[in-house]
């Protein structure tokens, strides 16, 4: 795989984390209209809302995993009180893939153009598996495929 062992940073395959990491505990998203981020991913999509602040965060249950859904202006700068947590952020879109069924890929494909969210792609890739990307309403590039995408 592409991307991996000594030329890919330095590290031999495996790294000091390991090739059996369970799993990706969070992904972060940045969006500078928060209701709008809410509204998509809370509202559309259907995801549980954890937390919020206003005009920093909110944050969503996606499974075993959260989705983090940031201002970007907030985290640009370090947080006056609480936990230290480092600057960041990111410039451009993102992109964040959701695992569905097939049946949930059909869902997906009538639901989001009816609530006016245009599909800007909907195909098979070569192993057959499904894909479906929309945009959200920060830019953001979100892909929902079958699992079988990466099997």
């Amino acid at each position: 795989m592409a991307g991996t062992g000594p030329s890919a940073g330095g590290a031999p395959a495996g790294g000091a984390y390991g090739a059996d990491a369970p799993a990706i505990l969070e992904t972060a998203l940045y969006a500078e209209d928060l209701g709008a981020a809410e509204a998509f991913y809370g509202g559309l999509i259907g995801l549980p809302v954890v937390a919020r602040v206003a005009g920093r965060h909110v944050f969503f249950r996606v499974g075993a995993g959260m989705l983090l859904v940031f201002d970007p202006r907030a985290t640009a700068t370090p947080a006056r009180s609480g936990p230290p947590v480092p600057v960041h952020g990111a410039r451009g879109s993102g992109h964040v893939c959701f695992a569905a069924d097939a049946a949930g890929l059909d869902r997906l494909a009538r639901a989001l153009p009816a609530a006016g969210i245009p599909l800007e792609a909907d195909f098979d890739w070569p192993n057959g598996a499904r894909s479906i990307y929309v945009r959200d309403p920060a830019g953001n590039s979100v892909e929902f495929a079958e699992p079988r995408l990466w099997q």
